[in-house]
């Protein structure tokens, strides 16, 4: 402490567990106690200071929104619904356990970090299944609150083709996804299609490729021995070489010393192929 300003391309959920502090998140400041937790969207800008010398502790989580895809002609797309609470004049960020009976706020953040620290099978869509029921209580809340969405800035046309596209991007993130020809395929120029995708999930289309691939790369380290150059190779990434500067620049550790610290994880799975 403190944490000073900054922003991301990511959601960041932090939910402090004890003690209390001070959180900025664009123009709005919070005090935050034990048992609350904030949402900050992306591409704001929030800092975090201690409340005196009192000691705290927290969990900080920090994923990719586009991730989570809630059903529903009626529900928002969580990137839209979340930039537009964070630009309003007091936006309703922050939350207690008082604002979500039912729902042990301590116990759900408990097991997420269980479930990212043990890393079991499947923990990456349990804890994204989480914070889908996490993010349409919040919905409703915001809804009871009077805050509208309102769909019809986003036709149901571009909403289907940018759902559309992401699938794409999750079944072929292996290839060489060439952005111009993907936007052709849905009948968008390059630069029209830029600006919907950044609207959408507030970053580039070729991060959000990074980020799939990343993530694959991730599962593979984990839950198999295959070779770096195989997992280059399944991944998408030119060469070794190349998926190693990139991980190592999201990860600040190379994917070998990531599979070392969870080498737990992987020691009994089968040998790699070839």
């Amino acid at each position: 402490m403190p944490v000073e300003s900054h922003w991301h391309y990511f959601i960041e959920v932090l939910y402090l567990q004890e003690g209390s502090l001070l959180v900025s998140c664009n123009d709005s400041v919070y005090h935050m106690e034990a048992g609350s937790f904030i949402l900050f969207p992306p591409q704001t800008v929030h800092a975090l200071a201690a409340d005196h010398d009192k000691p705290f502790r927290y969990f900080c989580v920090k994923f990719n929104l586009n991730r989570i895809q809630l059903t529903g002609s009626y529900l928002p797309n969580l990137s839209f619904a979340f930039h537009k609470v964070a630009a309003m004049t007091h936006p309703a960020l922050l939350f207690t356990q008082a604002d979500l009976p039912g729902l042990d706020l301590n116990d759900f953040f408990v097991t997420v970090e269980q479930e990212t620290r043990e890393k079991k099978y499947g923990y990456d869509a349990y804890i994204y299944s989480l914070f889908s029921t996490l993010f349409l209580r919040l919905l409703r809340t915001w809804h009871c609150q009077g805050i509208c969405f309102d769909l019809e800035a986003i036709s149901e046309s571009e909403e289907q083709n940018m759902q559309d596209i992401l699938v794409y991007i999750d079944r072929h993130s292996q290839e060489n996804i060439n952005i111009e020809a993907l936007a052709h395929k849905y009948n968008m120029s390059y630069s029209y299609f830029a600006k919907l995708f950044l609207k959408h999930y507030g970053q580039s289309c070729k991060q959000y490729i990074e980020f799939v691939r990343l993530n694959k790369v991730e599962n593979l380290l984990l839950f198999t021995d295959y070779d770096l150059n195989f997992i280059a190779t399944e991944t998408g990434f030119a060469d070794c070489s190349h998926l190693i500067r990139t991980f190592k620049k999201r990860y600040q550790i190379t994917p070998r010393q990531f599979r070392q610290v969870h080498q737990s994880t992987v020691s009994s799975l089968p040998a790699k192929l070839g």
